[in-house]
């Protein structure tokens, strides 16, 4: 296949873009319908068809036979030329395509900016918001925890109160009941004392007694020795 080359525009289609190939000419114009595959340059070349018929003859094949295959071969040429062209844009086509990809591309780099910003502003106000309840939450233990605290003071205070009541109770008991016995063991002592100076009185009246008679008969045995 040879190279491309370009054909003129005519006034009513757009820009097409011609070849030459080996079985003929072609041209391909770009139309509202699509691509066309046009055989407008002319038959193969003699010099071209003597070749081919040369070597078909040469491998058995007769006059009839060989313009047959060369026409196949031209219609292939232009069918394979068509579908070829076919899936080919122009540069135009292509330019306005890579500025719709780079357009698209700019709208959803926008689009990720601006879900990105939108991402970042609500992830700080969830930041926010997520602080400000760690703050409450805190403040209620700090409450909980005083009050948990204040309980606990009162608690051993009221303990502690129980604690000195009972401790008084008992040592007021206990003095009570070492008065009481001490008070016994007086009344005890005194009650023996008592009988010791009862019984202390009734010996001290017998040795008068005896003295007084003692000296009674003293005085009565001097008075008849006088006699």
């Amino acid at each position: 296949m040879q190279s491309l080359s370009f054909c003129p525009p005519s006034p009513a289609a757009k820009p097409r873009t011609c070849g030459a190939t080996g079985f003929g000419g072609s041209c391909v114009h770009e139309g509202s319908g699509g691509l066309r595959v046009s055989t407008t340059r002319g038959p193969v070349s003699p010099a071209l068809r003597r070749d081919f018929f040369t070597d078909l003859e040469t491998h058995g094949f007769d006059k009839a036979q060989a313009e047959t295959i060369v026409s196949a071969l031209t219609t292939l040429s232009n069918v394979s030329l068509h579908t070829i062209y076919k899936e080919m844009v122009t540069q135009v086509q292509q330019e306005i395509t890579v500025q719709q990809l780079m357009a698209h591309l700019d709208s959803i780099r926008k689009d990720m900016v601006v879900l990105e910003k939108s991402e970042s502003a609500n992830l700080r106000a969830e930041n926010q918001k997520m602080k400000i309840e760690l703050e409450q939450v805190k403040q209620q233990l700090i409450n909980k925890t005083s009050r948990i605290r204040a309980d606990n003071k009162l608690d051993i205070n009221l303990g502690r109160s129980r604690v000195t009541d009972m401790f008084t109770d008992q040592e007021k008991k206990l003095m009570e009941s070492y008065i009481s016995e001490t008070g016994n063991k007086i009344d005890t002592e005194i009650a023996c004392l008592k009988t010791l100076i009862e019984s202390n009185k009734l010996e001290t009246i017998r040795y008068l007694a005896a003295s007084v008679f003692t000296c009674l008969a003293i005085a009565l045995g001097l008075y008849r020795l006088w006699k």
